[in-house]
């Protein structure tokens, strides 16, 4: 599929939300929580449902016209008189130009925010739930494979857009309030890391020809599993998962695509964060799509990704010996 990039006016509205902030903005006492319950019906994800015992952080785009807001609100479930139960902070454009320019053009990146995000945060174990609405470039996926890298595991989370609008900078939003909640800082080479991640694997999924988009995010998913699996961290072990990957994928790459993917991979061996996350998620991954259109079923199934993991660290060996 060639997924056409919207200009992504709005694409950083919750990207840098709390960077240059430094002080969270209080719309109102949200120690009294949520008047009512909102749920929202998934558009495209998981179903999210907030509750009123829940703390939620919004993050909405400077830009955003009354309404717009007006817009962004109904599909997250909030009635405008409820702004004011909830911890706000609005985001500039600037701020979508600070971690987006590395990574896609600036008249792609637009000069108005509009992009928005509600998320809660869930107890261990809960897993990434996320809803997006009005988002046309990212996909659930992708947040998801991003989020886990950076550690972000256990969340609710809703990403709207007023109109169609690509959703890039809403990663980076969920990683600065998800930050306040927790009190654990995120360092910007994270999140830096996780945008390019992002960013590359929707350029992927633009290019590769033969797997859907899924598909693609378990590939990518799967290639960090083995990464971390593994502890590697030399650029020619990497070299040697990606063409192993792409064998059991059938996917052939570009120089260009295998050395965006290389850099990639060094710059998340190179955080020193804990990975463990990756692994647990590429396997849920293939347990999620292998009954259904997903790669998982080119393995035939009979266990094969829990046989993968457990040949490993043989297969390395034999590999490597």
């Amino acid at each position: 599929m060639v997924r056409k990039l919207y200009k992504i006016a709005g694409i950083m509205a919750a990207a840098a939300v709390f960077f240059n902030s430094g002080v969270m903005v209080f719309a109102g006492d949200s120690s009294q929580g949520v008047t009512g319950t909102v749920t929202v019906v998934e558009d495209n994800g998981d179903d999210v449902e907030i509750g009123q015992n829940d703390k939620p952080y919004l993050a909405l785009g400077a830009d955003l016209s009354e309404e717009q807001k007006s817009t962004v609100l109904s599909i997250m479930g909030i009635a405008p008189e409820q702004l004011g139960n909830y911890d706000v902070v609005y985001v500039t454009n600037a701020e979508e130009h600070q971690y987006l320019d590395a990574y896609i053009s600036s008249s792609q990146i637009g000069s108005k925010a509009w992009s928005s995000i509600v998320i809660v945060e869930r107890e261990e174990g809960s897993g990434l739930n996320i809803s997006t609405t009005n988002i046309n470039y990212c996909t659930v996926g992708m947040y998801k494979n991003a989020l886990t890298t950076a550690g972000v595991t256990d969340a609710d989370i809703i990403i709207a857009g007023p109109s169609n609008i690509s959703g890039t900078a809403a990663l980076v939003g969920v990683f600065k309030a998800y930050q306040q909640m927790t009190g654990d800082a995120v360092a910007e080479n994270v999140v830096d890391a996780a945008v390019n991640e992002l960013v590359i694997t929707g350029q992927l999924e633009d290019s590769i020809e033969g797997l859907t988009d899924e598909e693609v995010e378990e590939f990518i998913a799967y290639i960090k599993s083995v990464i971390a699996e593994n502890d590697l961290s030399d650029e020619g072990e990497i070299n040697e998962v990606i063409d192993e990957a792409c064998q059991k994928y059938g996917v052939t790459l570009s120089e260009q695509e295998r050395q965006q993917i290389v850099d990639l991979l060094l710059k998340i061996t190179s955080l020193g964060i804990d990975l463990d996350g990756v692994v647990d998620y590429a396997k849920s991954l293939y347990d999620s799509y292998k009954n259904g259109d997903g790669i998982g079923n080119a393995s035939s199934g009979n266990g094969w990704f829990s046989k993968l993991f457990s040949g490993i660290k043989d297969w390395f060996a034999k590999l490597f010996g």
